[in-house]
């Protein structure tokens, strides 16, 4: 592998760069990484230069003796023995891990796999057709994009992303791009259902009445979005998404099966392997904040590759809408006492999820600022 401190500095780290207008120009293209890659460039644009890159000590692990919990949802409303039993895993992941996945989830791999084939189409359609959903207004509930705080990180990502704002006020569906308009509907409603099952079973594994966290609103908002990473001339000197926590209350993902997601665990980076049909669930800063640290939102990141695209859709559960910004969210009463106290001060959804936006992608978690 080049050392990338080395490449930057044969490469010019003069005075005179401008990173801000190079970071316009591109934006300004509304083209993303995709359209870089079809002008046929061989050298990554310095914006793309990644300080997580810098850090040779964080490498992959893919000799790990780590791996991330697979756990089988089969019968468990059948079966009260594997219910428990699936209890006590998603409990021991969320506390060990902050990552696991689930199998016989109950979305058919038809449907799973046709929504990746969506996300592809989507990205790999005419450069002019995907230019007119291009936006940074996070009003708009479709949007397409090349990093969501593209103008405030210290590096850009090589990746681009249609998002989608499905609940609590879903967009109209001529609203949605055509070429993936009816996967989006069926998928988006197949994942929040399961998203209620897995809150259901997150408060059980609490100690918690199932439907606590459902009453709590974390189910209420969801918002999609489509991630393709293309093949990177420079894999060395980028990264496909920079270290990070999730600023929801829990993430399904679906990833396709190039690989390269990794989760820090122990302080290795795991390699989170794709298992076909399976889906990645990971805790977010909001559930780790409301458990008061039972639960736990880890970093996590995505490599680049020679290799691609890599596509996948990450289906993030908050309620972003003006009437819940307004909510006063702390640890849960019931889960403190003499010995656990709480962590975290109150704070209203608003200021939790301006602070993490403020923050960008800069590697450290959000919750440090709500500490007591």
């Amino acid at each position: 592998m080049v050392n990338p401190s080395t490449n930057e500095l044969e490469r010019g780290n003069d005075s005179t760069y401008d990173r801000m207008a190079e970071v316009k120009a591109f934006d300004d293209s509304k083209v993303g990484v995709k359209g870089l890659l079809d002008s046929g460039v061989t050298k990554i644009p310095r914006m793309f230069y990644s300080v997580d890159k810098l850090d040779l000590t964080e490498t992959s692990k893919s000799d790990s003796k780590f791996t991330v919990p697979i756990i089988d949802l089969q019968d468990i409303h059948k079966n009260s023995s594997l219910h428990v039993e699936v209890l006590d895993k998603i409990r021991s992941a969320c506390k060990e891990w902050g990552f696991f996945q689930v199998i016989n989830h109950g979305i058919s791999v038809h449907v799973l796999d046709e929504m990746i084939n969506g996300i592809r189409r989507f990205h790999e359609q005419d450069a002019e057709v995907r230019k007119q959903f291009y936006s940074r207004d996070y009003k708009k509930k479709v949007r397409y994009f090349c990093n969501g705080s593209l103008f405030r990180d210290k590096a850009a990502d090589w990746r681009d992303t249609i998002a989608f704002f499905v609940s609590p006020n879903p967009p109209n569906s001529e609203e949605i791009p055509a070429v993936c308009r009816d996967i989006v509907m069926e998928y988006s409603k197949k994942v929040r259902m399961l998203g209620f099952t897995l809150f259901e079973l997150l408060s059980e594994a609490l100690g918690l009445n199932p439907s606590y966290l459902k009453e709590f609103d974390c189910v209420e908002g969801q918002f999609l979005m489509g991630h393709y990473y293309p093949a990177c001339p420079e894999p060395e000197l980028t990264m496909g998404a920079t270290k990070h926590t999730d600023g929801d209350f829990m993430t399904i993902l679906l990833q396709d099966q190039m690989g390269g997601l990794q989760v820090l665990h122990e302080n290795q980076w795991v390699d989170i392997h794709p298992v076909h049909g399976s889906l990645v669930v990971n805790i977010g800063d909001l559930l780790q904040f409301i458990t008061n640290d039972k639960f736990i939102s880890v970093y996590h990141r995505v490599l680049s590759r020679h290799i691609g695209p890599r596509i996948s859709v990450a289906s993030f559960f908050l309620d972003t809408s003006s009437e819940a910004s307004s909510k006063v969210i702390g640890p849960i009463k019931e889960l403190l006492s003499e010995e656990n106290p709480p962590i975290y001060k109150d704070v209203t959804m608003k200021d939790a999820r301006a602070h993490y936006l403020e923050k960008g992608l800069d590697g450290n978690s959000s919750l440090q600022s709500f500490r007591l």
